[in-house]
């Protein structure tokens, strides 16, 4: 995931000012909180959910059960300093023994599982899906004289002549990212680099950038290119930072272009399925981290990183186990391996399945909306993030969807679009998916501070980050809860979202203004506080009764 700061670090360097939101914006008071989305809207001037002021309140001295949240996702770090306290663990498994003790199914599965790996390792990078349903159409039809085509066959003919010519668009418009960036990348770098060297220092600052002197003509650029973007991030920002994240930038047309658009890359044998069976189970290995658990260590620490240790953060959520369920490589997941990911989730007793993923095309899609039934169920909520490509999901495609291919729905499912701290025309963050019938509801998306692997932290942006926001809060709901049902947890969480009358956001994409009440089915913001109030009153009615 790149920030989304990225996205204008090319102008930034050609000197055209811009103003970048998440590394310059503060509060009038100061820079923003890191765990500003815990914060109150009243008290603190940031758009939270209250979690603070809930556990002060509304949560002091209240009795609660353990909730099993599975995080579907790339992997998680569970020896994380602010993890390994609350990562679940499978009672009935003997660690490292080689037996399948509790007859699940998959062997010394004790933290979870790992469907995207195999007994010689595990899949890192793969293919988007859009790619591999292109080859399936071009070792089909590559080749073939048109005038021998079928009439059976000229619908998917059709189809091969239009993805070939997408297919080949993208291949060549993520080159050229690529090499931009990469270009850029290498050029910032050096310049930092060659300056440290010469101030013997190992941070830059503007003012020390400024003191540096030199006739050479080639050390005279890279101190004006330095001082150019120190003017651009701010003051109150780091120029090692801003290196990093065009280094995510490059890395990610990287993937794209090395992997994602490749259509020679077929990483599935390191899983050995036979993945021409979307109903097979048993597959894969019990490395819940995997190579790359960047991304899903992040989720788990918005949902439930240990709020009692006094290290690191809070995670939303004071009374949850996290179960891990690899599932998303770098590059799009497989359906096959979603629905068997929600199958594990549900059968070995999570509550709640986080899935902060998603893709625009589902072949399988039958085989998940089946999961999906089971979970609704076995009364199973499943909260998913809406996506990031600045789209109204209303029109555009994006899996997996609450909706069945009949046209029903499920009904135990969340969708959620990504906020940020405050209620102004910046409020939806630029990149979140938005839509009046899809989405449910708003939660915090925008600089994130929560865990990395080996014991790191860092701000993300992304829905993928509002919808374990989301997760953590159906948690504590039915952890002080338990008499309610999964639906009406998330009924308590719709109903009790925060408006805002009035307010006109910039649609994200750059697409002109609209009220934010239209860019969900609520219109509203997630709020912990405003749900355990509600959730009292009905429980009080419910006793009555």
């Amino acid at each position: 995931m790149i920030n989304r700061v990225i996205k204008h670090l090319f102008y930034s360097i050609f000197w055209i000012s811009i103003t970048f939101p998440a590394l310059s914006q503060q509060l009038e008071n100061g820079p923003i909180p890191k765990d500003w989305f815990l914060k109150d809207p009243a008290t603190d001037r940031v758009q939270g959910i209250s979690a603070e002021k809930a556990y002060q309140t509304l949560l002091k001295d209240q009795p609660s059960r353990t909730i099993i949240v599975a995080v579907v996702d790339s992997g998680i770090d569970i020896d994380h300093e602010d993890l390994k306290n609350v990562i679940w663990t499978n009672e009935d498994e003997i660690p490292d023994n080689g037996i399948d003790d509790d007859k699940n199914g998959y062997i010394d599965d004790v933290h979870g599982w790992n469907f995207i790996g195999g007994k010689d390792g595990n899949v890192n990078q793969d293919t988007d899906e859009f790619t591999r349903a292109y080859v399936k159409l071009k070792k089909q039809f590559e080749g073939v004289d048109e005038k021998k085509i079928s009439k059976k066959e000229k619908p998917a003919y059709e189809e091969y002549l239009k993805a070939k010519q997408k297919f080949e668009k993208l291949v060549a418009d993520n080159k050229e990212q690529y090499e931009l960036y990469n270009n850029l990348y290498q050029n910032v770098s050096l310049s930092v680099d060659t300056l440290k060297v010469l101030l013997m220092t190992d941070s830059l600052t503007q003012e020390l950038v400024q003191s540096f002197q030199s006739s050479e003509p080639n050390l005279l650029f890279a101190k004006g290119f330095v001082l150019n973007i120190f003017r651009n991030i701010g003051p109150e920002n780091s120029i090692e930072e801003f290196v990093s994240e065009l280094r995510e930038a490059s890395e990610h047309f990287q993937q794209i272009v090395e992997y994602g658009y490749n259509e020679n890359f077929d990483p599935r044998p390191i899983v050995g399925d036979n993945y021409n069976d979307p109903y097979e189970k048993g597959y894969g290995n019990n490395d819940v981290k995997g190579p790359d658990a960047m991304h899903g260590t992040h989720v788990a620490g918005i949902i439930a990183a240990d709020r009692k240790n006094d290290i690191g953060i809070k995670g939303i959520a004071d009374n949850v186990k996290i179960m891990s369920v690899r599932t998303v490589p770098n590059g799009d997941e497989r359906d096959k391996d979603v629905a068997n990911a929600i199958l594990y989730a549900v059968d070995n007793g999570a509550h709640i399945i986080n899935m902060s993923f998603g893709k625009s095309t589902s072949p399988r899609k039958e085989v998940v909306d089946k999961a999906v039934k089971y979970a609704a169920q076995k009364g199973v909520l499943l909260i998913h993030a809406a996506g990031n490509e600045s789209d109204d999901i209303d029109i555009e495609k994006n899996f997996p969807t609450r909706f069945y291919a009949d046209g029903s729905e499920a009904k135990n499912w969340i969708e959620v679009g990504a906020s940020s701290w405050g209620a102004n025309k910046d409020f939806v963050g630029s990149f979140s998916n938005y839509g009046k019938k899809s989405v449910d509801l708003f939660a915090p998306g925008v600089e994130i501070y929560s865990t990395l692997p080996d014991n790191k932290y860092k701000n993300l942006d992304g829905t993928s980050m509002a919808s374990p926001v989301t997760a953590g809060v159906a948690a504590v709901i039915m952890s002080y809860f338990p008499e309610f049902t999964a639906l009406e947890v998330k009924d308590i969480i719709r109903q009790s979202t925060r408006k805002f009358d009035n307010l006109k956001i910039n649609i994200p994409g750059g697409k002109g203004e609209m009220e934010f009440s239209q860019m969900s089915s609520t219109g509203g913001l997630i709020n912990l506080y405003e749900a355990i109030q509600l959730a009292q009153e009905l429980k009080a009615k419910k006793l009555v009764k």
